[in-house]
């Protein structure tokens, strides 16, 4: 290392962007004031085994390659470049504080347990060297921190007492791209580079995808440069914008009826404060427009609330040890949550839903309703962890706190707690889409099988079952639960795991009761009646 340089680094790990990422404008800016006296090296730290061992599906692999790829060239844009360093975190960064004579670290900060820990080691590391480490919290709209601080300590527990706090709070300014680079001093090689001039290279989608027979369809491109066109031609219809309302788009279109920035948000391609000035400024144009939870600001500060109360439970994502989480005695059943996971219950609807996500990495949230409920207390009584952890490995925009808390809300075991209020597998789907063409795109078995019947094969004579080409228990599987059965009985086990719970909050026993259930087949509520059944709301 030349004895005349100190290296200033912004350590990517989610925040993959130049625009508005205060870290990487920290470390230009430093480098600007004073041209000459340092180098810039922006770094994603990449270790080779957990592409063995992390369950993570080919899609997002996919996702995250061509997001490094984007990432280098724009920052190449800004005279510098991206050193995609391979190794641990807490093997790397003794090794190039010395040899690069690193002066500043900057990053952005993390909710997930795992990600405070490694941080947490880091920052020791860097003070043991003389480093200094400067963080931001760039990931969310709202710091959950500064959020908790406001609510005295607590996280709010309700979405409607989390907005009422963030109205109070001032959103940071939108931060421009990085001023360009002054100068032509680019990092001298270190011994590593010496050896290999690649060995920073982004890495190959060869070097990145162990299985690309996983491969579906490349339909949202990672990177930054999608990100902002995908929001772009989004945002273009001002009044779809202000008219948008999340329930009332199609959970199986055949193209997406939402957005699907969700995986640029999640890898930070897209900022969540650009996006959320941009909404604002459309709104104050169009006056009449939906409002939160159901508008696309709504939808947006779902993302923030789950972020605020994961930032304060560190076991968010499990039952056991979860202050927010009922305790359930769910079932294993391995052949059931085997055939769930891969699109062969012989629900259609249901399956469809499973063969997109395992195909594309992406479904609307509302087919992530229906698959959820299913699993859980809807038809299986299987646990909310296991469908969590099929959504890790599968969804392109898996992120621990969203995650975590929909699959708690979707079985009823947190933040929502009308639990006979039951997702139909077959007239949920029939809604939107009658004639039945997404169950014809991802359950081709079923092709020839006539809207009448698509959504329910089993009522279908076996004589017409061979006319339409696709046999029950030979070319697609007989359905593996009886939904009108299941679903009643599985009402009852809510209502008593819920009058456990009570029992165990308040010290005092309640009465047994039978209780009738009431619920729709279409996933709405036909009418309200409260009992003893229904849970009152946690305190945190």
């Amino acid at each position: 290392m030349d004895a005349h340089h100190v290296t200033l680094v912004h350590w990517f790990r989610k925040g993959l962007r130049v625009h508005d990422n205060p870290g990487l404008s920290q470390v230009f800016a430093a480098a600007n004031a004073a041209p000459g006296k340092s180098v810039v090296r922006p770094i994603f730290i990449l270790d080779p085994g957990i592409l063995d061992w992390m369950q993570v599906g080919a899609n997002r692999w996919r996702f995250l390659q061509q997001t490094l790829q984007d990432l280098d060239q724009q920052l190449r844009k800004l005279n510098s470049r991206l050193f995609v360093v391979r190794g641990k975190p807490a093997d790397v960064f003794p090794r190039i504080f010395k040899s690069w004579r690193v002066e500043l670290l900057t990053f952005e900060t993390d909710i997930e347990p795992y990600s405070i820990a490694r941080d947490a080691a880091v920052q020791k590391l860097a003070k043991c060297e003389g480093v200094k480490v400067e963080t931001h919290c760039s990931h969310t709209v709202y710091n959950p921190e500064l959020v908790i601080a406001k609510n005295l300590g607590k996280a709010p527990i309700t979405y409607q007492k989390f907005l009422g706090i963030v109205e109070q709070l001032k959103v940071p300014k939108v931060l421009d791209l990085p001023e360009m680079l002054k100068g032509n001093v680019q990092p001298p090689q270190d011994e590593v580079e010496k050896e290999d001039p690649s060995a920073y290279d982004y890495p190959t989608m060869d070097q990145l995808v162990k299985r690309p027979e996983d491969l579906g369809p490349n339909k949202f491109p990672g990177g930054e440069t999608e990100a902002l066109r995908r929001m772009e031609e989004s945002l273009s219809d001002e009044l779809w914008v202000a008219r948008f309302e999340k329930p009332n788009t199609a959970p199986n279109s055949l193209e997406p009826s939402t957005t699907v920035l969700s995986p640029y948000l999640k890898f930070g391609c897209l900022s969540s404060r650009l996006f959320h000035l941009r909404l604002k400024e459309i709104l104050k144009r169009q006056t009449k427009h939906s409002q939160p939870p159901v508008s696309l600001i709504g939808q947006l500060m779902w993302r923030e609330f789950y972020y605020t109360v994961a930032a304060a439970e560190p076991n968010f994502d499990r039952m056991l040890g979860n202050v927010y989480c009922l305790q359930i005695p769910w079932q294993e059943q391995a052949d059931h949550l085997e055939a769930w996971t891969h699109g062969r219950t012989g629900y259609p609807f249901i399956d469809a839903i499973m063969r997109q996500l395992r195909q594309e990495g992406w479904i609307h949230h509302l087919a992530r309703h229906a698959v959820a409920c299913f699993l859980t207390r809807g038809d299986l009584w299987i646990s909310w962890e296991e469908g969590q952890r099929v959504f890790e490995q599968l969804l392109l925009d898996q992120d621990w706190a969203l995650n975590a808390g929909n699959w708690m809300w979707l079985s009823a075991s947190a933040f929502f707690h009308q639990y006979f209020r039951v997702y139909s597998p077959v007239a949920f789907g029939k809604k939107t889409d009658p004639k039945g063409s997404y169950i014809r795109k991802y359950v081709p078995e079923l092709a020839k099988y006539p809207a009448g019947s698509i959504y329910e094969p089993w009522k279908v004579s076996l004589a017409d079952q061979r006319a339409y080409g696709c046999v029950l228990g030979t070319d697609y599987p007989h359905r593996i639960v009886k939904h009108e059965i299941v679903h009643k009985e599985n009402i009852k086990r809510m209502s008593a795991a819920y009058k456990v719970n009570r029992e165990v909050r308040t010290g005092k026993e309640e009465e047994s009761f039978e209780e009738k259930p009431e619920t729709s087949v279409s996933g709405k509520r036909k009418a309200v009646r409260k009992t003893a059944g229904n849970a009152a709301k946690r305190k945190r």
